[in-house]
């Protein structure tokens, strides 16, 4: 589908591609993640969160607005409000099977409880029921997510924002608490795997004296099948002397362990514990035919992090290409290539002007070309959680990328047109080669 002329294209020297502003007379608004696409089922529309203020982290009831913009038809519909959100994901906005289905997080302030909201953004209508939403299956029925109200424990920017006095504190490992599974058809929520069942599988933890760690659940992601789910435990020593009362981000204090299962909760495994981000890493995602994941990993070169992969069950922990450095948010294609951005913090792809860019790597070759570089860094000052990342994400054909950017003072959604990158998309066998394994170490 062509986008509506309205939208201003951008061109010139840092634009390798076609790229469209699609947020121009919203300021503030910014997509969701790089593992989920902000683009409706037909490619119509696109959701979007507007921020009332980009100088500060959110209060507890402070209300933000879902944009829907119609690509077709050039507009941009303010649709929702919702108090359930943060300054990275917002309210975690999901399409669900349709374009009369989105998902996202509200918050009830007359309770402070958590809510997931069903809206037909065509037609206003909506329902709600307890719970949250993080990440909604391939198919659209189904929403998983750990604890919203609990993610702000670990790392603000993910969750949702309520009075510190009503955020629970895991101590050990709650037979109650861990990931959650909702039925977007009937409203059914369940608690698939604990915590509790979560710890019995990380090899660190056997035998151990839970208690002794808070533990929380965090990240959660379908595979492209639909037939398993990432879910990321994080836990930190509330002894240690460098933990703080919230944010434990800090590398040292909060360990990570990813597991996956199936979406009943059986067959958990851990694929990468803990031992293995001692040297950095970071963003887990699923490759493009399920059968492991993909991540930055350091530790196997002295010069940064470099692009991993790893089956479901942990097995065959291995550089994609050991010659290539990784960096930001990184996604295979099925076409036989990686697709990724930058943080501001990551020399050589970021620069002292404040620009980031799209990488495209060839698993082929391990050659590159930098399709996009544009302004990310916001004004010196602000909490980390305002920074802003383009996170990177593929509409449903694999050919257009919607990301955020910061090119005018504010947070704008742009998309870029990948068809001359991607061609036809084919498996990903390259993402399988037979590299030599990378122990962690």
């Amino acid at each position: 589908m062509d986008i509506h002329p309205s939208f201003p294209r951008l061109s010139g020297p840092g634009f390798a591609v076609p790229v469209a502003v699609v947020t121009p007379r919203t300021p503030g608004c910014f997509h969701r993640f790089f593992d989920t696409s902000p683009i409706s089922p037909s490619g119509r529309y696109l959701a979007a969160l507007r921020m009332p203020d980009e100088t500060r982290l959110n209060r507890p009831g402070e209300a933000a607005e879902v944009v829907l913009v119609d690509l077709a038809a050039g507009t941009e519909t303010v649709v929702a409000r919702t108090c359930g959100w943060e300054a990275q994901m917002g309210a975690n906005l999901n399409w669900g099977a349709d374009d009369r289905c989105l998902v996202f997080n509200d918050v009830d302030t007359a309770t402070w409880t958590p809510q997931l909201v069903r809206l037909d953004p065509l037609s206003g209508r909506s329902e709600r029921v307890p719970g949250g939403v993080y990440h909604v299956s391939p198919d659209g029925r189904f929403a998983a997510a750990a604890s919203m109200e609990r993610m702000r424990r670990t790392q603000p920017g993910y969750g949702v924002v309520l009075p510190d006095e009503r955020v629970p504190l895991n101590r050990g490992a709650p037979e109650d608490d861990g990931l959650f599974i909702t039925d977007l058809a009937s409203g059914r929520r369940r608690l698939v795997l604990s915590l509790a069942q979560a710890a019995a599988v990380i090899p660190e933890l056997a035998g151990t004296d839970l208690s002794r760690w808070c533990i929380h659940g965090f990240h959660s992601k379908w595979s492209p099948q639909g037939d398993r789910l990432i879910f990321t435990v994080r836990r930190w020593r509330p002894d240690h002397p460098r933990a703080a009362a919230w944010s434990n981000i800090e590398r040292g204090v909060l360990r990570f362990d990813v597991l996956t299962c199936r979406p009943d909760g059986a067959q958990a495994v851990t694929a990468v514990p803990a031992v293995c981000w001692q040297h950095g890493g970071h963003h887990i995602n699923w490759l493009p035919d399920g059968s492991g994941l993909s991540m930055n990993l350091g530790g196997m070169e002295e010069d940064g992090l470099r692009f991993v992969r790893v089956g479901w069950d942990g097995s065959g922990l291995r550089p994609l290409l050991l010659d290539v450095r990784g960096s930001g948010h990184p996604t295979v294609h099925p076409c036989g290539g990686i697709l990724t951005d930058s943080y501001t913090n990551e020399p050589p792809f970021s620069r002292a002007d404040g620009t980031t860019p799209l990488r495209w790597i060839s698993l082929a070759d391990g050659s590159e070309r930098e399709l996009v570089r544009i302004a990310t860094e916001v004004p010196a000052g602000r909490p980390g959680a305002l920074r802003v990342d383009p996170h990177p994400a593929w509409d449903r054909g694999g050919r257009l990328v919607a990301f955020n950017a910061f090119p005018d003072g504010t947070r704008r959604v742009l998309l870029a047109d990948l068809a001359q990158v991607v061609g036809r998309p084919a498996p990903c066998a390259s993402a399988s080669a037979a590299t030599p394994p990378a122990p962690c170490r």
